[in-house]
Order: C-alpha cells, then sequence, then structure tokens
C-alpha cells in the first residue's frame, strides 16, 4: 500500500483534481481530499510541485517499424544533406548488419531544400545496402547496392524511380516489404523490448500498434499479438492487423483491423499523393491518389463491420477523408452497431460532410498534432503546397472536440518520436489559434480517450477507485504551468500496476513462448 499525496489530475468525467490517491495492491483503493484514518499510517509519496496522471496513450504508431528504425539511424535533426552524408558514413562504418536502415530524411528541413540522392549515398555507404525512410513514412530512398538487389517487377510499379533512388507509392511499399523480409524475427523482438523501454520512459502505457508490412504469412501481425502477451512491467499495447481481409484479424483472435499501408486509403503531403478534392497548389494537374474505389473501401467496412471488428483507416487528404467516412457510414447503415468505435487515423484535412457524419456516428479520430508545425514539414511549405486557406485548416482538433467527436494523439513513430508531452504543447499552441485547446482537453485527448479508443477505460486511461494503478509523475503539474512552457515538462516515473516500470528482461525466446500460449489482451 502506498499513499500519494499532492496534485492528482485524475482525468476522471469531471475533471477534478484531488490530494490523495492510495494504490494497495496494484488498484486504486482511494482518491479524495481527505485521507481516511485506515490509510494514515501507510508509507507515502509526497509530490510536492510534482503532478500524479493517468499514463499517456499513444493510439497509432508502427511498433515494429518504429521498433527497428530505434535501433538504426535516425537523421531527423540533420540540417543539410551534407550532416546526413556524413552520420551515414560513420553509421555504415560501425554497423554490424548486412543491411543498413536509416530514417527522418526530409527536403524541407535541410539547407538543400531536396532529398539526399542515390548517388550521393553510395559514397558513404561502404558498399552496404541502405534503407533510408523519408520522415513522412511514405517514401524512402535506396542506395545502388540495395537497388541491385531489389527484385526486377518493382520496376513496373507506380513511383519507381532509380535515377534518383527514392521511391514512393506502391514501389515504396514494395521496398519495404523486401525489407521487413530481410529482418531477422528474433533480432526484431529484441528491439521491440528496447522500444517499449523508450516508450515507457515517455510515460506511455498503452501503445496501439499497426501491424502487417511484409513479413511472410503476415508473421509481424504475430508477433507483435505475442509480444502484447508478453510484454512486462504492465505495459499494454493493443494490435491492429493492417489488412483489407477481415479474416487476418478474426484468425488470430484480434478484435480490430485497420492502419496505414493495406488500409492507407492516400499518401501525404510530403510526397503529393495525399488525394485532394482540389489540386495542389504547386501543381494544377496533380490531385493526389487514392488507392482505392470508393466500392472496395465500402466493401472492406462492410465485411469488417459485420465481423464485429474495430475499424481504422489512414485518411490525410480532404478527399480520402470523404471516402473513409462515407465508407463507415454505409456500413453502419447497413449493420447498425452501437458501440463500434471506428476510426479514421490522422484526419489531417477533413471536411465539413465528413466531420458532420463522424459526429453522427460515433467515429473516433486518432489525430497526429505532432504534424503541426513540424520541423520536417514545416508550415510555410504546406502553405506553398496547399494554398492559405487548406494549410489554415490542417490538423483541426478543437473543431472535432466541439463536435463531440473523441480525439486522441497517437505518434504516428516513426514519423515523429512517442513523446506525449510534445503533443500537449502543441495542442494547447496550435499553430491556428483558432483550433487552440485547453491543457485539460489536451491531457484528455492523451491519456483518457487513448484508453477509450481501444475500450479499455474501464480498468484504465483515469485516476478513480477501484482502477488499476496506472500513473505517471510529471514534473510539474501542466494545469498551472504556462502554456508556452509546456514544452519543459518532463516525466519523471511510469507507475503501472502499482509498480514503477522496470525495462523488459526476458530473453526473446521466453517472450515468445509466453506470448504464444498466454490469454492476455491483445
Amino acid at each position: 500500500m502506498k499513499v500519494y499525496e499532492g496534485r492528482i489530475l485524475s482525468v476522471n468525467a469531471r475533471d477534478e483534481v484531488f490530494r490523495y490517491l492510495v494504490e494497495d495492491g496494484g488498484r486504486i483503493a482511494f482518491v479524495g481530499d481527505e485521507l481516511p484514518e485506515r490509510y494514515a499510517a501507510a508509507p507515502r509519496v509526497a509530490l510536492g510541485e510534482r503532478a500524479l496522471i493517468p499514463p499517456f496513450a499513444d493510439t497509432h504508431q508502427h511498433f515494429a517499424s518504429f521498433s527497428a528504425f530505434n535501433a538504426g539511424l535516425n537523421v531527423m535533426e540533420a540540417e543539410s544533406n551534407d550532416e546526413i552524408l556524413s552520420m551515414v558514413d560513420r553509421f555504415a562504418a560501425d554497423c554490424p548488419n548486412k543491411t543498413l536502415i536509416a530514417f527522418g530524411a526530409s527536403p524541407y528541413s535541410v539547407k538543400e531544400r531536396r532529398l539526399v540522392s542515390r548517388t550521393e549515398l553510395d559514397g558513404v555507404t561502404h558498399g552496404k545496402p541502405l534503407f533510408l525512410v523519408k520522415y513522412d513514412g511514405h517514401a524512402c530512398v535506396v542506395n545502388t547496392a540495395l537497388l541491385e538487389k531489389l527484385p526486377k517487377k518493382l520496376a513496373s510499379l507506380r513511383g519507381w524511380h532509380p535515377d534518383t533512388g527514392e521511391m514512393n507509392q506502391e514501389a515504396f511499399f514494395a521496398v519495404s516489404d523486401f525489407i521487413t523480409n530481410s529482418i531477422s524475427p528474433l533480432e526484431l523482438l529484441r528491439d521491440m523490448q528496447l522500444a517499449a523501454d523508450y516508450e515507457a520512459s515517455k510515460g506511455i502505457g498503452l501503445i496501439h500498434t499497426v501491424s502487417g508490412v511484409g513479413f511472410p504469412l503476415d508473421l509481424d501481425i504475430s508477433m507483435e499479438t505475442w509480444f502484447a502477451r508478453s510484454v512486462q512491467s504492465g505495459l499494454q499495447l493493443r494490435v491492429f492487423a493492417q489488412s483489407m481481409d477481415p479474416k487476418t484479424a478474426l484468425r488470430r483472435g484480434l478484435p480490430r483491423i485497420g492502419g496505414c499501408f493495406a488500409c492507407a486509403l492516400d499518401g501525404c503531403f510530403g510526397s503529393q499523393d495525399a488525394a485532394m478534392r482540389e489540386p495542389y497548389a504547386l501543381d494544377p494537374s496533380n490531385s493526389g491518389v487514392l488507392y482505392y474505389t470508393d466500392e472496395q473501401v465500402t466493401d472492406f467496412c462492410r465485411k469488417a463491420n459485420r465481423a464485429g471488428l474495430q475499424i481504422e483507416m489512414h485518411a490525410i487528404g480532404d478527399r480520402a477523408f470523404d471516402q473513409a467516412a462515407r465508407a463507415l457510414k454505409a456500413a453502419l447503415d447497413e449493420h447498425p452497431r452501437s458501440d463500434h468505435r471506428h476510426g479514421i487515423i490522422h484526419a489531417c484535412l477533413p471536411t465539413a460532410e465528413g466531420m458532420a457524419i463522424c459526429r453522427d456516428y460515433g467515429i473516433q479520430l486518432p489525430m497526429q498534432i505532432a504534424f503541426d508545425n513540424w520541423r520536417q514539414e514545416p508550415p510555410e511549405y504546406t502553405e506553398v503546397l496547399l494554398g492559405r486557406e487548406r494549410n489554415a485548416a490542417l490538423n483541426p482538433v478543437k473543431d472535432f472536440d466541439e463536435l463531440g467527436c473523441v480525439v486522441s494523439f497517437g505518434s504516428d513513430a516513426p514519423c515523429t518520436s512517442p513523446d506525449p508531452i510534445v503533443w500537449l504543447h502543441k495542442a494547447v499552441n496550435h499553430s491556428n489559434p483558432a483550433q487552440r485547446v485547453s491543457i485539460r482537453k489536451a491531457l484528455r485527448m492523451a491519456t483518457y480517450n487513448g484508453y477509450r479508443t481501444s475500450f479499455d477505460e474501464g480498468e484504465r486511461g483515469s485516476l478513480e477507485t477501484g482502477k488499476i494503478a496506472d500513473m505517471a509523475i510529471l514534473s510539474q503539474d501542466p494545469y498551472t504551468t504556462p502554456q508556452e512552457r509546456l514544452c519543459e515538462l518532463r516525466v519523471e516515473k511510469l507507475i503501472l500496476g502499482g509498480e514503477e516500470y522496470r525495462p523488459q528482461s526476458q530473453s526473446v525466446p521466453a517472450a515468445v513462448l509466453r506470448g504464444m500460449f498466454a490469454k492476455g489482451k491483445a
């Protein structure tokens, strides 16, 4: 038993702040302002200036991909292509892996204002194949050593550019599948353990992962499911099978399906293939790409909805958002469900029509507020790309909230680092002042709403009597921190089931065996 005394931010239905919280046997035994006598002798944790909150929930990331990239080379902070090349040179010299994996290249955050090229990479990769993924996770640059290993049939795919080495659209997905198949499952599972420890250090207690990126027989979906059921220290993972075939989820006993890749309805702004209702301002001939017809998306939603699955789909452009909203509406009109919790991921540029459908049909939004004022895709670039009016309409967190829609936050890792403090700061300091929300709203979106999204709010997501004692300690009270200084908050401790989080320690084979036979939630 332990008593926490100080600022207890419950994030309950009334957003109450209490003085005391009592943990007993891994559960919250009491929350309130007057400590009952029966707990008076229990050991106390004085919070002082700190605050106790529910753990954060990351409601959209590619956990297997993030794990691999987290173990590779991150070039996001590079200020020039020369700096990227120097980083790759050192990495190639030191890395023992046969294939090099790097992430984060952007033409908008380097002084050259272009992607590094295949021939430039050839000079610094020491003859090793290199897979350098663009910051948005929807394109990559390959060097010649990797290009020569790729199957010849890929040359017929849309987005194949061997001259520069840049691959996007279908060609990017195919190259990603090829790389995925080169990674040892045991190596990936070890990387997952390290990634779990990293995310726990950021106060994340729940991860929604979208899985299914090219392993034979969708082995990565199985691996993430096993990992979710075997992970130690109380960390929670919820797996979405990235597939347009409901059977992919059903035969693994997963209650949810969707994500990006196979369930991406369009591309992204950085590659100018997000599906738009009106052409891009930079190119009147280009309105982006819809990967599926309306009929295909509606058929998928109807089948998955009838099967009782929770559905989420990637939609960044306004045309893709409408396609997702209409398909979910058609599925629910055909087979109504009172508590489906279907969602549209990203929802960067929604329409009034699509937002009304979300309101009326209870469609939730796992949004990426970290995309706002993003160094890798700065607003001055998106304004040139989209025009002033559309640029100002991006990531309308407050509009969705005022409609009564459930908004949660996800990192889309590895596109952005899983850092909930960034989400709080950007939601409260949105680049469009009309879309700023209060810190209380932002904290709810980053915590309780994320747990609600995966039907976990009955046990977790708020600090209430009877719930599992999952909590995080922040260095300061976010409710009283000046909004411009929210980015200075730090997560000091993650507590899951009443115990401080400890790094993953079991061997990979033991984790696999435990996960294969465990009955835990995934």
